[in-house]
């Protein structure tokens, strides 16, 4: 990975993440409604354009899209590194918004080569597949790390929820996070959809030139294989989910010979793969 000049904590310009919207709000036990307002997560579509060519719709929350423009094309297999990538752009679209990336000249060739066309939900990171075989599968096998104390884990999630500013105004997005393996929190980001924040975080870490072996991922939402895949396509070695995993998010950790955490509270966790990068005796 190649770091660029901008910091983790320099988001891209942003467009509008939350808006503000007429209420009315009715106890069931008193009669008179009050009217208010409350903040909302936007959530608009963003076509993504390789090469003058749309490639994918998705429903994401219109902040820190460079960021997603790299973690997505490096997930969906379209990149390998953040120098593929020259430059990646926002413009104003019908109905939604253009994320047009500019790829260097042969891996444009392979992406066209080989394009297929989705239509991406928040609730679907595998959309356009037709057949199990073509299921996603990272190449990239998970990068040694050190050994990750649950103490760490702990700092992490407690700090995950004060990073997470949008959630704190909307109560409507997920959060993906990375930690250095102290569990100091380095990076979030936060979407209205689970693979985007992903997706966004891991463009984020591709921009700066983050060592996949320095920390580890923590998600707000439950873990599927797609969770997984996207990880592992980082090259991270853990991911600690804060809900429930699948049987099959399991298996891939397995393949991908990753640590993976489920069930994290601040309290407890589970161990579901990788238990011998953990240290579960630190306090």
């Amino acid at each position: 990975m190649q770091p660029n000049n901008q910091s983790l904590d320099e988001h891209d310009a942003p467009g509008e993440t939350s808006r503000r919207v007429p209420t009315l709000v009715v106890a069931y036990d008193d009669p008179v409604a009050r009217a208010g307002d409350r903040p909302l997560a936007v959530e608009m579509p963003v076509n993504l354009v390789y090469g003058s060519v749309p490639y994918a719709v998705m429903m994401t929350t219109p902040g820190d899209l460079v960021d997603f423009a790299y973690g997505f094309s490096l997930t969906e297999g379209i990149v390998a590194t953040a120098d593929e990538i020259r430059s990646a752009r926002v413009e104003d679209g019908e109905g939604g918004l253009r994320l047009v990336v500019d790829l260097v000249p042969g891996r444009l060739r392979e992406h066209l080569a080989r394009k297929r066309a989705i239509s991406g939900r928040t609730g679907c990171g595998v959309c356009g597949v037709e057949d199990l075989a073509s299921l996603p599968k990272a190449e990239t096998q998970a990068i040694g790390a050190g050994t990750v104390t649950i103490a760490a884990i702990q700092r992490a999630l407690l700090a995950l929820g004060d990073a997470q500013l949008l959630n704190r105004e909307t109560r409507a997005v997920h959060a993906a996070g990375w930690a250095d393996l102290d569990g100091s929190l380095r990076a979030v980001r936060e979407d209205v959809g689970r693979h985007n924040a992903l997706d966004k975080l891991i463009g984020a870490l591709m921009r700066e030139g983050i060592d996949p072996a320095t920390g580890f991922l923590v998600i707000t939402s439950r873990c599927s294989f797609e969770m997984v895949e996207k990880a592992a396509s980082l090259g991270a070695s853990t991911l600690v989910a804060i809900s429930a995993p699948t049987s099959l998010a399991i298996d891939r950790a397995r393949l991908h010979g990753m640590t993976l955490c489920a069930i994290a509270r601040s309290d407890t966790l589970t161990v579901f793969a990788g238990r011998e990068r953990l240290d579960l005796t630190a306090s």
